[in-house]
């Protein structure tokens, strides 16, 4: 992944090519203060993968956390509770 570097000054001054920039490179751009990182931007679409990446990253640490501490349910026993909730809730409607 290739980072760009550049100063916040010279983002706002050139804000609107610099987004454009981003949507065709899909790669962040950071931007520095004082010398110093402190914003990264990036393109909307790509944040949204981003955000999706770590939401299945979650869902699969918490599942081996889930396995480790043998937290299982067997797939029978989740298609008969299945099967139980929908009885149920065709006996109430």
């Amino acid at each position: 992944m290739r980072e760009s570097i550049i100063s916040l000054t010279q983002f706002k001054s050139e804000a609107s090519q610099q987004i454009n920039a981003l949507k065709e490179s899909s790669e962040p751009l950071i931007l520095t203060q004082n010398g110093h990182a402190s914003a990264v931007v990036e393109d909307y679409t790509q944040y949204q993968k981003r955000q999706k990446s770590l939401a299945m990253l979650r869902l699969m640490v918490q599942g081996e956390t889930d396995i480790q501490h043998e937290h299982l349910t067997s797939q029978k026993d989740v298609f008969k509770n299945i099967r139980e909730r929908l009885k149920a809730e065709n006996n109430d409607g």
